[in-house]
């Protein structure tokens, strides 16, 4: 993603873009076989019909049917182990985050709009810590700002400040945040995900995407950054006692684009565009998380495998399978990432 910079050091940010920007254009499959390029173009005629309103279906579709299907679905995936532990009485635990933290969509779901569940890391990493006090204030939809503002939906509050959950006696805070942000609506990453699928019939050989977003995602990115920062100085200030851990996204899409050959309506060198955002994600969250001052933790490294082009997925794709949002962790990804806050404390 080129950016236009001053003559200067380079800043760890902007390394972090050339890395990623390399990362996309190397990870483009060089295709000097006829017969893959003729593959590619019949996969992409193949979603065609279905691009335009792919996402709307998705989300209508994981929402309406979540309870529905969670009982025949629960076996269809493998079980991520979670570690047990002991917990300490008198611990206060506050989970904050957008709607990776929330599991929104796996059932059962509560706050309304913010489609918190039960089954989320949060509440798999209390169960087995046992706190005296569990706070979770996760919010579907939730960008960066709305650790520190209201978060509103068509002008009204459907979560308070995320912080205000925050006081002095809280012993632990876990936070996943920054992925809303790549996107101008609601859906995040997701929002990014449906103008690639849009833009796909453009130009089923190329990068349409990259092309349309050029530097715009990495700009969104410093912004979070900032506001993520911002956050983490008032969590130690209103909590110094406590252990903070910034939890990172968990792996939505294969090293290897080529492994979504039908089954993401996504060119296959935007695939690797996206692949490189996200680690552009997780990148820029783990180093905003350690000059914070807090601990950063892995997800994508202990759920690779199974991202939502795998034949065993723990994030679904734009059509879920499983009860959760597009694009998110279902049931089994939200246990993988339990157990990863889990060996970070030491459990």
């Amino acid at each position: 993603m080129p950016r236009a910079v001053p003559t200067s050091t380079p800043t760890p940010q902007g390394a972090l873009r050339a890395k990623h920007a390399e990362g996309a254009r190397s990870a483009r499959p060089a295709r000097s076989a006829n017969a893959s390029r003729y593959r590619s173009a019949n996969a992409f005629r193949k979603w065609a019909s279905a691009l335009a309103g792919g996402m709307l279906l998705a989300t209508a579709t994981a929402t309406a049917t979540a309870t529905a299907t969670a009982a025949s679905t629960a076996a269809a995936h493998a079980e991520a182990p979670v570690p047990s532990g002991n917990g300490t009485a008198g611990d206060v635990y506050v989970a904050l985050g957008d709607s990776y933290a929330a599991g929104a969509g796996i059932p059962a779901r509560s706050a309304g709009p913010c489609l918190r569940s039960d089954r989320n890391y949060g509440h798999l990493v209390a169960d087995s810590l046992a706190p005296s006090t569990y706070r979770d204030v996760t919010c579907a939809g939730a960008k960066a700002g709305a650790l520190t503002t209201a978060q509103t939906d068509a002008g009204v509050v459907v979560n308070t400040p995320q912080l205000d959950a925050v006081t002095s006696d809280t012993s632990l805070v876990t936070l996943t945040i920054a992925g809303d942000n790549l996107g101008t609506s609601d859906f995040g990453f997701g929002d990014v995900a449906a103008t690639c699928s849009a833009l796909s019939v453009t130009s089923p050989l190329g990068t349409p995407c990259r092309d349309h977003y050029r530097n715009t995602l990495s700009t969104r990115l410093d912004s979070a950054a900032a506001q993520l920062g911002s956050a983490l100085q008032l969590i130690h200030a209103r909590a110094p006692q406590a252990r903070v851990l910034v939890v990172g996204y968990p792996a939505v899409l294969p090293d290897d684009p080529e492994q979504c050959l039908g089954r993401m309506p996504v060119t296959m060198g935007d695939i690797a565009f996206l692949r490189a955002v996200l680690g552009e994600l997780n990148d820029t969250v783990a180093a905003t998380a350690h000059a914070g001052n807090a601990t950063y933790v892995d997800t994508l490294t202990p759920t690779r495998g199974h991202d939502s082009c795998s034949s065993s997925p723990w994030t679904e794709g734009l059509l879920p399978t499983s009860p959760t949002l597009p694009l998110h962790p279902n049931a089994t990804g939200e246990r993988a990432m339990a157990g990863a806050v889990l060996r970070a404390l030491g459990r």
